[in-house]
């Protein structure tokens, strides 16, 4: 319909140049110009865009030739017509690029969105499939360990025991990670996170000997899903305490900003802290750095990053070496005030007995279910 339209256009202005000499100008140039538009539209394919073309050159050659055998028209006005032509060539030209690369750019789009969601079907594959195994044998393992009187005997089931502890924390993480991208990963439900804060406190304390504090505490709510932002305050707490030791401070915070900003939770400690090199790197799956204190998955800051992109927040990190690190976790701004909470110590010095075994067995870090996760590390 719109080739036909163009069609007829062309043909009546085609017309005007032959019939009226002295105003041949315009109609000349609607004739191009349509056809430029019409081009923009269509696209056509090489050969009937050439057939077109010469076509268009010779019927308004033949206009312009005729005015010129009047006497109307000087002879340079045929130069209008290659100059028109080449105007022409050029827009096909740039026209047919810019569509190559939309349509590479389309083609490159969707093969990395299926590689992306075949990425994730292989993790929740592999993290599904290695989980029943794992326990088995972690559970043998165990049952072993109680039976064994030898002492060298028992400490190659607890590396035993240990290691498989490890890889149940791997393909827990990696399930949860690779799950953060489906809609109903998140049950979100008011949550009051001062509160949070104070029970994630509570839990902590026995695990390690350092000097657990509460920074600001807003009384505000948020709605999230307690599970999941359970698990990525743990994962920032393991890893506050990875990167510490004995009397250093861990301090959490809960920061609510103006009306409108995101809600911030901060998990700030005085540790050893992040090399400027490292910083953008700490997030990336199985990134592991470069401390050897303890071994860690290499999962736990990403899965503080899914599930805070999930929830349609973020998390970031300020870091010195020898001066200790922060990392902010922002969650979408709260659903409403709460009545105020009694006062409660803003200080929560000292630690309970000191639990080594942190690192390896994830008994040794507060308890959150089922799906409590292991150490994670920078």
């Amino acid at each position: 319909m719109l080739d036909a339209g163009w069609a007829v256009f062309s043909a009546a202005n085609l017309v005007a140049i032959f019939l009226f000499a002295d105003w041949e100008t315009i109609p000349f140039h609607f004739i191009w110009i349509s056809l430029t538009l019409l081009y923009g539209f269509r696209a056509w394919p090489a050969a009937p865009t050439l057939w077109v073309l010469g076509a268009v050159m010779l019927t308004t050659a033949s206009g312009i030739g005729l005015d010129v055998w009047r006497g109307s028209e000087p002879p340079q006005e045929l130069t209008e017509v290659p100059l028109m032509a080449a105007v022409f060539v050029a827009m096909a030209w740039h026209a047919r690029h810019r569509q190559a690369a939309v349509r590479s750019h389309r083609l490159i789009s969707e093969q990395n969105a299926r590689l992306l969601a075949t990425q994730r079907q292989f993790l929740q594959d592999a993290a599904h499939q290695l989980r029943t195994p794992i326990t088995i044998a972690l559970g043998h393992a165990e049952l072993l360990a109680g039976n064994l009187t030898g002492q060298q005997e028992g400490e190659d089931i607890q590396v035993v025991i240990g290691e498989l502890s490890r890889l149940r924390r791997i393909s827990e993480r990696l399930l949860v990670i690779a799950a953060a991208s489906d809609p109903e990963f998140l049950h979100p439900e008011p949550i009051a996170l001062d509160r949070l804060t104070m029970e994630l406190i509570r839990r902590w304390r026995p695990t390690a000997d350092r000097r657990w504090q509460l920074g600001k505490l807003d009384r505000v709510s948020v709605l999230a899903d307690r599970e999941r932002l359970g698990l990525a305050l743990d994962a920032l707490l393991e890893n506050a305490v990875r990167h510490t030791a004995a009397d250093d401070v861990i301090q959490l915070s809960v920061i609510r900003g103006w009306p409108g900003m995101p809600v911030r939770i901060v998990v700030a400690d005085s540790g050893s802290g992040i090399p400027a090199d490292q910083l953008h790197l700490i997030f990336d799956r199985f990134r592991t750095g470069d401390d050897s204190r303890s071994r860690g998955t290499g999962l736990g800051l990403p899965l503080v990053r899914a599930v805070a992109r999930a929830h349609g927040g973020d998390v970031t990190v300020r870091s010195r070496p020898g001066e200790g690190s922060e990392f902010e976790l922002t969650l979408p701004e709260p659903a409403g005030d709460r009545p105020a909470l009694p006062a409660g110590p803003a200080r929560l010095a000292g630690a309970g007995t000191p639990a080594p075994a942190i690192a390896d067995d994830p008994a040794a870090a507060p308890s959150r279910g089922q799906e409590q996760q292991g150490s994670s590390r920078r």
